[in-house]
């Protein structure tokens, strides 16, 4: 009972915080229309931030703000959003492209604890020794360096204490604000927040679960055991859990160290090339591929050998996905625009409410735009900015993980273009979708899919006649029924009473109109300044009924209440 108490109140906190970020960056109005204002209270550092004359900051700028403001998992938000263009306007996310993990180191008391907790042994018992200082802190965790007993050079991930719980907070307070803003925000449904929040959190609760990146970094590791240019550092098991991730330490230099490179003669066109082919073959080949590859994440080892770290964001392709992908990217490049359409229909990235006429017209602009082009001429990440314009233009859902891999193309585009200023994507590309449609067309791949699939076509086949028989007996007994569904037909029921309603009162008081039009024609007693009381009466009742209808109309709108 006590912790739901303390939660509560941690959550209003929270919830004020949040609001006052809001208005103190001048976004009062996204607070007044979900109806939140009871929980600012106005305090003098909204005035100090509109008196300070910062307040020229564009939309995008102020947003950013306050995205650092409201902590780790905000800028981890928007972080996400920065690649989702089909999501949040361009301008939205260019801007949250910024946004980067600029926290303080936590005290390696806490680091000493978490270790011995997670790991149930002393840290001086685990290693021989163990940097007090992070290498690198972000909104996660941070970065140490040490060695174990038998003397490997190791780096040790710890996970911040208490983010877990900041995190499900956080995530319990944006589930509601994005509920909140569907709700009562008719123009923030176009950019569906629920679904949003949904992505994100299942993003964020596997990057705190370092398990699943040591898993990754295991099927890489398994993936590239034939590739002597890509080096795959070591999970040590026994050394890592949830909150600890202790892996090889990977003595090379930085891809972004220019200036080493060139200096110990390595040939940076090579090694843009070995980035991309990996890239290349963890799409085409593997189903699985690391989507933030940029000079910082790659080590460049002898021989021009390339080291990936930070594996935790990971994308998944599954066949079917990445068949679809392949298709349409083909689709595009023959001119094809129906079977474009037809393939987003299939995945479900775009509905029946889509207009089909508009969408045409506007993948037909796109790829006379780039259709004349060579593959030298293409700039993928301009290419990918144009298509996702399309995509949000038309409501369009793009799958979470087609998504991460346009994120992971325009991040190895720029891992190339780094090295080597001619780099082109494109170019590397086509042979491997070339190589992964070949291979798809094979007489044998095809049999072996046939093969496959088998059983589960024989299932289907010997259960058809049993079905058929069935549905055919129903229908002899005259026992099939066939159910239909309708839509906004709830209505109709009523609005049919109430026009009936309406007829009937039409005609009572034009009843009574007539009636006592007639009597009042006649000298019936008793008499009221010499007309018939009766008659008057009848006129008084028609008069107040045909008011109140009058009434009705004006204030509902509608011929009928």
């Amino acid at each position: 009972m006590n912790f739901k108490i303390f939660r509560r109140y941690s959550m209003a906190k929270r919830y004020k915080k949040i609001i006052d970020i809001l208005v103190k960056y001048e976004f009062d109005y996204l607070v007044d229309l979900m109806k939140l204002r009871p929980f600012h209270i106005h305090s003098s550092r909204s005035k100090i931030y509109h008196d300070s004359g910062t307040g020229t900051l564009s939309g995008p700028e102020r947003m950013r703000k306050v995205l650092e403001e409201l902590g780790p998992t905000y800028v981890k938000l928007g972080q996400i959003l920065s690649v989702r263009k089909d999501l949040i306007p361009v301008e939205y996310a260019e801007e949250f492209s910024k946004l980067q993990d600029n926290v303080p180191p936590f005290a390696f008391e806490d680091v000493k604890r978490i270790i011995q907790e997670e790991l149930e042994t002393p840290l001086e018992d685990l290693f021989e020794s163990f940097e007090r200082s992070p290498i690198a802190a972000a909104s996660i965790g941070q970065v140490h360096l040490a060695k174990l007993k038998d003397g490997t050079n190791v780096v040790v991930k710890v996970q911040r204490p208490q983010i877990r719980q900041v995190i499900e907070t956080d995530l319990d307070i944006m589930y509601s604000l994005a509920r909140l803003a569907e709700e009562r925000i008719s123009a923030a449904r176009h950019y569906r927040p629920v679904s949003i929040v949904d992505e994100f959190s299942r993003a964020l609760r596997a990057e705190i679960d370092y398990t699943q990146e040591a898993q990754n970094i295991e099927r890489f590791s398994y993936n590239f055991k034939d590739e002597r240019s890509v080096y795959i550092p070591k999970v040590y098991w026994g050394y890592s859990s949830q909150k600890i991730l202790t892996q090889e330490y990977v003595d090379g230099i930085k891809a972004n160290d220019f200036e080493t490179l060139d200096k110990l003669g390595f040939d940076r066109e090579k090694i843009a090339m070995i980035g991309s082919n990996a890239f290349m073959k963890q799409v085409f080949e593997d189903g699985l591929f690391h989507a933030d590859i940029h000079p910082g994440n790659v080590f460049i080892l002898d021989n021009e050998t390339i080291a990936l770290i930070d594996f935790g964001m990971v994308g998944r392709l599954s066949n079917d996905l990445r068949n679809g992908f392949i298709e349409a990217l083909f689709a595009m490049t023959k001119g094809d625009v129906d079977q474009c359409i037809e393939i987003l229909y299939d995945f479900d990235v775009i509905g029946t409410d889509t207009n089909i006429r508009d969408l045409k017209n506007d993948i037909e602009i796109f790829l006379d735009k780039y259709y004349s082009r060579s593959l030298k001429q293409m700039d993928a990440a301009l290419l990918i900015g144009d298509l996702f314009t399309i995509l949000r233009k038309h409501e369009a859902k793009i799958p979470p993980a087609v998504a991460l891999l346009l994120r992971g193309t325009i991040m190895i585009t720029g891992f190339g273009s780094q090295l080597m200023p001619e780099f082109n994507l494109a170019q590397v590309f086509e042979p491997h979708a070339k190589k992964y449609m070949k291979k798809r067309l094979n007489p044998k791949h095809i049999a072996s899919s046939a093969l496959k699939d088998a059983p589960k076509y024989s299932r289907v086949l010997h259960k058809m006649p049993m079905q058929i028989s069935h549905i055919l007996s129903l229908a002899e007994k005259g026992e099939l029924h066939l159910k239909f569904e309708h839509s906004d037909l709830e209505k109709l029921p009523r609005e049919i009473n109430d026009a009936s309603n309406r007829l009937a009162l039409s005609l009572i008081v034009s009843a009574i109109i007539v009636g006592s039009s007639l009597i009042i024609q006649t000298d019936m007693q008793p008499l009221f300044w010499d007309v018939p009381l009766l008659g008057v009466f009848g006129f008084t009742v028609a008069f107040l009924l045909g008011m109140s209808f009058v009434i009705s109309i004006l204030r509902t709108g509608r011929i009928y209440n």
